[in-house]
C-alpha cells in the first residue's frame, strides 16, 4: 500500500539538510510503529521517498514523503502516532492513501509556491509600492526576463518568464511580503532566491541572503488539462485518499 505524508517543517529545525531528514523519519517510522516495507537485499532499508528536498534554512507548510507499508493504520491513528515522536519543528499533518499505480511524488513535482520577507532585524530596503514597480517593470512587462543559473559545473541561462508562474507583493505588518510560483522539477527548477536576487538587482539593491527569510507554502503536481478555476496544477495532497 503507497501512503503520501505531509508536513510541515519550521524553527530550528530548518536548519536540518535532507539527508540528515531522511535518517530522522526513518527512526520516527520505526519509534511511531508504522508498518512501513523494507527493500530486498543485503542491506534493507525503509521504502521512502521525499517529494522535493528543502533548502537548509527554508521554513514550510508543505512538505511530502512516499512510503509502502503492509498494513496501515488511519489516517487520524498514523498522524497522532506520528506527531507523538516527532521533534519541535517537525509537524505531520496529512496522511493518504494513494493508488496502486501511482507514480512517486518526486518524480511528479511540477511547481511549488514560496513566501519571502525580510527578518525583523533587517529593515525592508525599499516600500511596497516601490516593489510593485520593481516587479511591474523587471518582470511583467518584458517579454522574455533572462538569468543566469550558476552551479558547480556549469552556467545555464533560463527565461524567468517561463518558468515563474506568479510573482507579487503585499503589505503584512507594515513589511513587504513576497509571493512567488515556480518551476520545480529535475528539469526546470527555480530557486526563489535567484529570482529575488534578479529582482533586487533591476531595483539597484543589493541581495542580502541572511536578510530573507524563504517560507514554502505547498508543492503541486501539473494537471492534464484546466481545473474549474483555471488552474494547471494541484497540490500532492489531493492526489490521495483518506485512509
Amino acid at each position: 500500500m503507497k501512503i503520501r505524508i505531509k508536513f510541515r517543517k519550521y524553527g530550528a529545525m530548518k536548519f536540518i539538510g535532507h539527508l540528515d531528514m531522511m535518517r530522522y523519519f526513518q527512526k520516527a517510522m520505526r519509534r511511531a510503529d508504522i508498518d512501513i516495507c523494507y527493500s530486498e537485499g543485503f542491506s534493507p532499508h525503509q521504502i521512502m521517498s521525499f517529494a522535493a528536498p528543502l533548502g537548509v534554512g527554508v521554513t514550510s507548510d508543505g512538505e511530502y514523503l512516499d512510503i509502502e507499508v503492509r498494513t496501515s493504520k488511519t489516517g487520524r491513528e498514523a498522524i497522532r502516532d506520528l506527531n507523538a515522536v516527532m521533534a519541535d519543528g517537525v509537524e505531520i499533518s496529512g496522511y493518504w492513501k494513494l493508488p496502486d499505480n501511482a507514480k512517486a511524488a518526486m518524480s511528479v513535482v511540477a511547481a511549488a509556491d514560496y513566501d519571502l520577507f525580510f527578518k525583523e532585524e533587517y529593515p525592508a530596503p525599499a516600500s511596497v509600492g516601490q516593489f510593485e514597480e520593481g516587479i511591474e517593470s523587471f518582470f511583467v512587462r518584458p517579454s522574455e526576463v533572462l538569468v543566469t543559473k550558476t552551479t558547480k559545473k556549469s552556467e545555464k541561462t533560463m527565461d524567468l518568464k517561463k518558468l515563474v508562474y506568479d510573482f507579487r507583493v503585499r503589505e503584512e505588518g507594515g513589511r513587504p511580503v513576497f509571493y512567488l510560483m515556480l518551476s520545480t522539477g529535475s528539469v526546470d527548477n527555480v530557486k526563489p532566491e535567484l529570482v529575488f536576487e534578479a529582482l533586487l538587482a533591476s531595483m539597484g539593491l543589493a541581495f542580502e541572503p541572511d536578510a530573507v527569510q524563504i517560507h514554502r507554502r505547498d508543492v503541486y503536481s501539473a494537471r492534464p488539462s484546466l481545473d474549474d478555476d483555471g488552474s494547471y496544477f494541484c497540490s500532492l495532497g489531493e492526489m490521495g485518499e483518506t485512509v
